[in-house]
């Protein structure tokens, strides 16, 4: 079965991926395949070069995320260039790995999209699993974990899509409101529920 892992930025569902990984199961990490896909020397970096100018590439040619940041976070046009650069690289990636477990044996894959929702990939997957928070802790824990003001958090939050309708697509939410405990429980007793074994 391959399983689709996301959530909203600070959500936690790196913390519900990691305890998926010491489990056993292979992880697909869009977000690791993203940074590969534009390392130094890559056709993506070239060409994102070209398009935004050579400002967003540091000296040893890698990306310059902050930025590239400031110039996409504010204007949709800049985000939408830059995911039609990146996004296909990824995705291709993606199913190359995906293969590649299946072809080795794994009966579970879990596929880490951060914005499954946004860059419509639920058909890359059989179900679909949210991890979830209220808007007051994504936004507290994202300002503590990446020393934001309230509003860089709110507009970094307000570039997803909203945590209510991810959790409308979904086929399980995990409640990341609580105690790392109480987010593992709820991860084995749907593992249980749905019957997974990597």
């Amino acid at each position: 079965m391959i399983i689709g892992l996301t959530g909203s930025i600070a959500s936690g569902k790196s913390t519900v991926s990691k305890m998926l990984k010491e489990k056993g199961f292979p992880i697909v990490d869009a977000d690791k395949i993203a940074r590969q896909v534009v390392e130094p020397g890559t056709s993506v970096i070239k060409e994102i070069g070209e398009h935004f100018g050579d400002e967003v590439l540091n000296e040893d040619g890698s990306l310059n995320r902050e930025k590239l940041g400031e110039r996409i976070f504010k204007n949709e046009e800049e985000r939408k260039k830059l995911n039609s650069i990146i996004h296909p690289a990824i995705r291709n990636e993606m199913i190359r790995q995906k293969e590649q477990w299946i072809s080795n044996g794994a009966n579970t894959v879990i596929m880490d999209i951060p914005l499954l929702f946004e860059s419509k990939l639920q058909s890359f997957v059989e179900k679909i699993i949210v991890v979830s928070v209220t808007p007051e802790i994504q936004k507290e824990r994202l300002i503590a974990r990446n020393k934001l003001n309230e509003q860089e958090a709110a507009d970094r939050i307000n570039s997803q899509l909203p945590m209510v309708e991810k959790e409308a697509g979904a086929d399980a939410v995990i409640d990341n409101n609580g105690t790392i405990e109480e987010t593992k429980m709820q991860v084995e007793s749907l593992l249980d529920k749905w019957d997974l074994k990597p």
